[in-house]
Formats: C-alpha cells, sequence, structure tokens
C-alpha cells in the first residue's frame, strides 16, 4: 500500500528556513527524517513513473540516504536495440535547477567538450565556448576543434583505469565555482601541444548565436542550443532579424541543443512555420501512465495538448506579444548525437503538420519522453512521467531520428559527420556546406569540403559533457514564472 505522495512531501531530515527565491513564498518544509523522504520518493514514483509498474519495489527504511534509494527507482528495462529504456532519470540540487533553467547560468568554463571517440584512444573536443567565458578569453582563448590531451596530468587519450577517468571528468565537467584544472591541448591545426588552465565560473550561456544570411543567397542560418528562459527573447530577435532579411529557407543548427522547456520549443516551431499550418493543431500532447489516462496527474486539469504558441510565454519577454513568422513549408536542421529532447519535439511536432523537415548530420539522442521538475527538501528530482507525441500520434523515437533513412523513426536528409576543421557557421563546414546545397535545390547529398568524411560515414554518436538539465523536456505547472 502507498499513501499518497503529499503525505509525505516536505517532511525533511534538514529542513530549509526562510523564502524560497523563486517564488517568494516560506519554504514548505518541517522536520522529519531520511525515511519520510524515501516513503515520499516511493509514492511519487508509484503515482506518476511512466514505467511505474516496472519500477521496483525497495522498501524506503533500507536505505540511508536519498541518493541511494532514488537511483534504483526506475525501470530496468530495455529498448528493442538493447539500450536502457530510462537513461534520464537524475537529481540537481533545487537552486542549481533554478539557476539554469530560469537565467541560463551554470558551474563551467563556458566551453562545451564533445567525445567523439569514448573508449581509449579517446578524442575529446571542444564544439565551441560562450562569448565572453574564460574559456574564450585569453589566456585561454579556446576555439573549435581543440583537442583534449590531458586533465590534471592524467593522459586523457589512453587513461584505462578508474581513477584516471573520474579525475579527466572531474576537470572536464566542475561541480563548484573556483575549481581550477589544467589541461593540455592540442588547437586545430597546430603540431604542439599548450597547457590552458582553467578556473569555473557562474557561466550564462548565450543560447542563440550567429544569426545571419547565408552569403550570396536567401537561405538564413542560426546557432541554437538551449531552450532555456533567455533564448525565448534571443529567438524572438533572431527570428525578426532572417524576417526583414526576406530568408526564403533556414538552415537551424541544433546539433548541440540538449533541450529545455517544451514552450519554447512550441515558439519556435511556430515562428518556422506561421499560422497557416499550426492554426488549431496540437504541437506535442503528453501521455502519462495508465493510471491517468485523461486528467494531468501534476496540474490536476484535464490533459490538452501544448498548441503551437502564437504569443510569448514570458519566459524573458513579456508574456502574450504576437511572436513574428516565418512561414516556411521547410527547415533544414543540423544534428548529432547531443540533439536531445525538446530539439527532437520541434523536429517531430513540426512534421505533424506537414512542415517537410530535412536533417543533416547524425542520429539524435532520442528522447521523446518529459518531466515536471519535482522539488522536495531542497533536492529536485527528475523522472520521466509522460511520452509526447505529435499531431499525427507519433513519438516512438526512443532511439532518435536518424537522417535519410528508410527505416526507423527518420527524416529526409543526409548522414554527415560532424565537422571540427571549421568554425560552426562557416559555409565550409560539412553539415552546413551540405544543407545549403540542399536548400539550393541539390537532389543528391553533397560530398563535403575536402578533409571531411564524405555523406554515409557516419560510425558513431557524438556525446556532449553536459549536465542531464542540459537534455531535458520540460514542462511547467502553470504559466507563471518557469520552475
Amino acid at each position: 500500500m502507498f499513501l499518497p505522495e503529499s503525505h509525505w512531501a516536505a517532511q525533511c531530515a534538514a529542513p530549509r528556513s526562510g523564502t524560497d527565491p523563486n517564488t517568494g513564498q516560506p519554504y514548505p518544509d518541517v522536520a522529519g527524517s531520511i525515511l519520510a523522504e524515501n516513503n515520499w520518493l516511493r509514492s511519487w514514483t508509484n503515482d506518476l513513473y511512466l514505467w511505474y509498474s516496472e519500477a521496483p519495489d525497495l522498501d524506503p527504511a533500507g536505505y540511508a540516504t536519498t541518493a541511494a534509494y532514488f537511483p534504483l527507482l526506475k525501470t530496468s528495462g530495455t529498448d528493442s536495440q538493447g539500450q536502457a529504456k530510462d537513461k534520464f532519470h537524475f537529481t540537481y540540487s533545487t537552486s542549481v535547477f533554478e539557476a539554469l533553467a530560469s537565467s541560463g547560468v551554470h558551474v563551467g568554463y563556458g566551453t562545451q567538450f564533445v567525445v567523439v571517440q569514448g573508449a581509449p584512444p579517446r578524442k575529446i573536443l571542444v564544439a565551441y565556448t560562450e562569448p565572453g567565458s574564460p574559456a574564450a578569453m585569453a589566456p585561454a582563448s579556446l576555439a573549435r576543434g581543440a583537442e583534449v590531451l590531458s586533465v590534471d596530468g592524467v593522459d586523457a587519450v589512453n587513461a584505462n583505469t578508474q581513477s584516471e577517468v573520474d579525475i579527466i571528468n572531474a576537470g572536464l565537467a566542475p561541480a563548484n565555482v573556483g575549481e581550477s584544472h589544467t589541461f593540455s591541448f592540442l588547437d586545430q591545426g597546430a603540431t604542439s601541444a599548450r597547457t590552458v588552465a582553467l578556473q569555473a565560473v557562474n557561466v550564462t550561456d548565450v543560447p542563440v548565436q550567429d544569426v545571419k544570411i547565408l552569403p550570396n543567397s536567401t537561405i538564413g542560418y542560426m546557432l541554437f542550443n538551449a531552450h532555456l528562459a533567455p533564448s525565448e527573447a534571443a529567438l524572438i530577435s533572431a527570428v525578426s532579424t532572417l524576417k526583414a532579411g526576406g530568408i526564403t529557407d533556414l538552415i537551424l543548427d541544433i546539433r548541440y541543443n540538449g533541450g529545455g522547456y517544451l514552450d519554447i520549443a512550441s515558439e519556435l516551431a511556430y515562428m518556422i512555420a506561421g499560422a497557416g499550418p499550426t492554426a488549431g493543431q496540437t504541437f506535442e500532447l503528453q501521455q502519462f501512465n495508465s493510471k491517468h489516462p485523461s486528467t494531468n496527474p501534476v496540474t490536476g486539469s484535464a490533459i490538452t495538448p501544448t498548441p503551437f504558441h502564437t504569443t510569448s510565454q514570458g519566459f524573458s519577454t513579456a508574456a502574450g506579444q504576437p511572436l513574428p513568422t516565418l512561414n516556411l513549408p521547410q527547415v533544414f536542421v543540423l544534428t548529432t548525437g547531443a540533439t536531445c529532447s525538446a530539439s527532437e519535439a520541434v523536429m517531430n511536432g513540426l512534421a505533424g503538420v506537414g512542415v517537410q523537415v530535412i536533417q543533416i548530420g547524425s542520429t539524435t539522442c532520442g528522447k521523446p519522453y518529459g518531466f515536471y521538475p519535482q522539488d522536495n527538501c531542497g533536492t529536485t528530482y527528475f523522472s520521466v512521467e509522460f511520452r509526447g507525441v505529435n499531431a499525427q500520434g507519433f513519438g516512438d523515437y526512443p532511439d532518435g531520428f536518424t537522417p535519410g533513412v528508410s527505416v526507423g523513426a527518420s527524416f529526409p536528409g543526409c548522414q554527415v559527420t560532424d565537422d571540427f576543421k571549421h568554425l560552426l557557421g562557416d559555409p565550409q563546414e560539412s553539415l552546413l556546406y551540405v544543407a545549403e546545397a540542399k536548400a539550393m535545390g541539390s537532389a543528391a547529398c553533397v560530398i563535403p569540403p575536402a578533409g571531411v568524411a564524405p555523406p554515409g560515414s557516419v560510425s558513431s554518436r557524438s556525446i556532449a559533457i553536459r549536465s542531464p538539465l542540459r537534455e531535458m523536456r520540460l514542462q511547467r505547472r502553470d504559466s507563471g514564472p518557469p520552475r
């Protein structure tokens, strides 16, 4: 028997005091225990987890911490390809989550590392840097394509003991502001390595970059890296700029976009397609577990689809403002294995209303699932609560979208290897080069510039080194401030 999660909520071993800065309300915490917190997790999982019937029923009294208990409360099942069914089960400090989701602030150096080859000999590269961050500025001056050779004296290419791997991971993904780590980098085109010391700071993402019209064309391009709150205003500005430029096609570079707010994905999809195909249509419909076929168990309201939002939702600009539209019948998307969640929802949502999505790159991460982040006692829990389907009822892509294939979840397009020899937005960069040729009318997948692997040569998915918070499909409980 499971008492309702509300019976155990906010009974905390270490209750918070004072006021929640995000809501302005006092914290609900009262004195409790780890057992009460574990009981809450057990009841909450049994009620809301998408695969609740596959989660083991473990005695909450047998675990001394929630950190030991929560990771076990998920399915151990696998999908048709033998991969774990649930790859998105994690926690974060509530204050850390709210800082990232509401303002794009996170601890780091301002560089996105990507693992191209995970086993020795590893290949770890810089994908991009955030403007004005320690990684981008002198003396580090890191740029796309720089290879990580060592971290704090450990050989990042060949190390194979767990202790060595732990040191590498700690350096690539610092946990606290002020942490310092020493790297050896081989810059793109260089013949000798250089040593760079990086100190972690609070980095503010610049989610939309390099908005432009490609030379001698009417093809627009923008790099979009995260569906976080600041991206709402940035996307509106970018679309307004491209609209004023009279573009006839758009290349949307989401190769490293791990997701974020579904409402922002809906806004972007509407701005691309316009009112014609989206009027009255579903962007994404949530499907919860069998206990909740018609009522949203989190909000208590009837399950209704997320529409294509025609006005701003108030994340980083005034709510209710009409959104600019490009009114495009097709869109070219650049993807890799680091394209995830809300980014995949943009692709799937547009396809659901007949907008042609042409995919250039490699298979996306495969996350048709989402959750409502839930705080309890200062920890925010992320446990899969729903799957999302488009206007045609499709949402079966747990292994991602693959360009130009005839089986599985796919879109027309070209398989092209990510090109670290050119900067993002450079017309000679392989994914952009192929996409531009397609937009210019090429029926075939053209061969990228010399020195870059040709179409069809993709052998594996690159992995972005980032927090799980940056690979998410988040829903808000109401239309108020994002949580």
